[in-house]
Parts: C-alpha cells; sequence; structure tokens
C-alpha cells in the first residue's frame, strides 16, 4: 500500500493519491496556518474507523442475509497531550442501523469489526481505546 502526498498551497493544503488514483485532500484549520480547506490528518483517522467498520459490519450481516436499508455511524475521538503530540486516547464509535436486522447479529458483527476484523482499530489499540455501541431501528442494543 501506497500514498503520494504533494503541497497544493504555500501551507498546508495537500492532495494525497493512492496507488489506484483516488484522490483526497488534507488542510490544517486556520488558528495554525491552514485554510481549513479539508479534514485534518487526525479527523481522517476517525474516518477510517468508521469506514473500516462499516465494511465490516455490512459484510457480516449481509453474509448473515440481513436487510441493512440504512447505515451510519458517529465517531468522537479524545486526544491528550503527550511530549508535544496529541494522540487520541479513546475513541467512541456510535453505529446506527435501520432494517430488518436481528439485534444479536448487528452487536455480534460489531463486536467482530472492533475486536477481531477492522484493520484501523487494531493499528491503533495500543495507543487508543476503541469502545462502541449498537443502535438498530432506534434502540440501543
Amino acid at each position: 500500500m501506497k500514498i503520494k502526498l504533494n503541497r497544493i498551497d504555500n501551507d498546508y493544503h495537500f492532495e494525497l493519491k493512492n496507488e489506484r488514483g483516488h484522490v483526497t485532500f488534507i488542510d490544517s484549520k486556520a488558528e495554525v496556518g491552514g485554510h481549513d480547506l479539508a479534514p485534518s490528518p487526525m479527523e481522517y483517522v476517525l474516518m477510517g474507523v468508521a469506514g473500516c467498520s462499516a465494511i465490516d459490519i455490512i459484510s457480516i450481516l449481509k453474509k448473515q442475509r440481513q436487510e441493512i436499508t440504512a447505515y451510519s455511524a458517529e465517531v468522537e475521538g479524545v486526544r491528550v497531550p503527550i511530549d508535544g503530540a496529541k494522540p487520541f486516547k479513546d475513541i467512541f464509535v456510535t453505529v446506527y442501523l435501520e432494517g430488518e436486522i436481528a439485534e444479536e447479529k448487528a452487536k455480534r458483527a460489531a463486536q467482530l469489526s472492533f475486536e477481531k476484523y477492522c484493520s484501523v482499530s487494531k493499528t491503533l489499540e495500543p495507543t487508543a481505546k476503541v469502545t462502541y455501541k449498537v443502535v438498530v431501528n432506534n434502540k440501543e442494543v
């Protein structure tokens, strides 16, 4: 896996491209010298957790013939200062599912994703605690 980064302006706005040609951008907040034209690198980490777990959970539930009509998630990260850096200490994920989905299957799919399959969560595991909850058809399970 390889990513190429190119600077766009004289500050902190960058274009990133993967080997398959997909393009995205990174910037920093205006208060630290950026132009706030794109998510920050740390916001992309949270997006990675959301996307990785979504792929896992949907895949697991599809294999179990569960009918998902809507999927969304909210991810919140808590950072702590350590030697000049501010890594994530805690990451909280709420998964929202709608459809003809057995609650226990949804709960198990999330457990498998966050505790076994999600490479992003597993990468963060040594330094950040990732916790989650699952809401199926507006009911926390």
